[in-house]
């Protein structure tokens, strides 16, 4: 029997896969790559007998995959947050899905596990910028001010290392920054311990303040557009830089635009805080667009389609 791991490479795959494998440790194949790839599963050579775990990417987007799998006999076991669509009906299948804004896959992970390691789960949905809910989470752990914060900052830092066109933009690949997380069972120790953390609060800091001075393609009180240019610290704060403005200006809704080596552009998405809606559908709309209700993004869009992106983001949000 062979297990196949099939992760997110942001803080929330890697955080669902951690609680995972600390309840039931097993030697898997890892499957991951940059927080946008995210039709991992056609990279898997499935075969009868394997067991499959995904998580944290859209079965919508790996339908076709998932179906090649089950038919070839795997057992596929789906923790997820983002759009499914139609729902597969199969004996060897067990989802576990859910696309309420407010919920992310370390969160679904963590009920399922009865709050085993709920200090990653918590880490987990700072990183995708669900702090309401981290906070709600943490509850039961009785925590002071001074640690959720470091689960703040740690959720952060797993999630800025995920984002980058190719693995080279990032400071670890996903499945090497698991590895350095593997053997830590409080989160705590993780901070204290790896010199991997250090490595991304650093680089966090300085692409940060690089971010603060990008120009406003678009600027209202109800949407906001940034233009990032073509550069590795651009693509790897991209997304966190959204999350940040998105707990600043909580009414309004914000696009990060990335200059590709392509000429065309990279495209992150956050709806306000106080309507976390349509982010998903916006992006969807758009060639290699997907991602979830509060917070999506595209691909490639087509240098050409920028102005009907900008229009059709003014009109979600205003």
């Amino acid at each position: 029997m062979n297990y196949i791991d099939v992760f997110n490479g942001d803080a929330d795959g890697l955080c669902a896969l951690h609680q995972l494998r600390l309840e039931n440790p097993v030697d898997s194949e890892l499957v991951t790559g940059v927080k946008r790839d995210i039709a991992l599963l056609k990279r898997v050579n499935a075969q009868a007998g394997d067991e499959i775990t995904v998580l944290d990417v859209s079965l919508d987007k790996n339908r076709d995959a998932l179906l090649a799998a089950l038919d070839a006999g795997a057992k596929v076991r789906y923790f997820d947050h983002h759009f499914a669509g139609e729902m597969p009906q199969h004996e060897n299948f067990e989802a576990f899905i859910n696309t309420d804004a407010n919920v992310c896959t370390s969160l679904l992970v963590n009920a399922y596990l009865q709050s085993a390691y709920l200090p990653w789960a918590v880490a987990a949905a700072f990183g995708d910028n669900l702090f309401d809910s981290a906070r709600n989470a943490a509850q039961p752990l009785n925590l002071k001010d001074e640690q959720l914060n470091q689960l703040e900052h740690l959720g952060t830092l797993l999630n800025y290392n995920g984002y980058g066109v190719t693995l080279d933009d990032l400071y670890f690949t996903p499945q090497d920054l698991y590895e350095k997380m593997k053997p830590f069972e409080n989160p705590f120790d993780f901070i204290a311990a790896s010199p991997a953390y250090q490595v991304l609060s650093d680089g966090y800091a300085d692409d940060m303040e690089k971010a603060e001075v990008s120009e406003a393609v678009y600027l209202d009180e109800k949407v906001a557009a940034f233009m990032m240019p073509d550069e590795a610290w651009s693509r790897r704060v991209s997304g966190v830089y959204g999350n940040a403005l998105a707990r600043i200006y909580t009414d309004r809704a914000h696009a990060l635009v990335t200059v590709m080596d392509n000429g065309n552009y990279r495209v992150s998405v956050r709806a306000p805080l106080s309507n976390k809606i349509g982010a998903d559908e916006l992006c969807m709309s758009f060639p290699t667009g997907g991602g979830r209700k509060a917070a999506a993004g595209i691909n490639d869009l087509p240098k050409a389609m920028l102005d009907d992106f900008i229009t059709a983001f003014k009109d979600t949000y205003s």
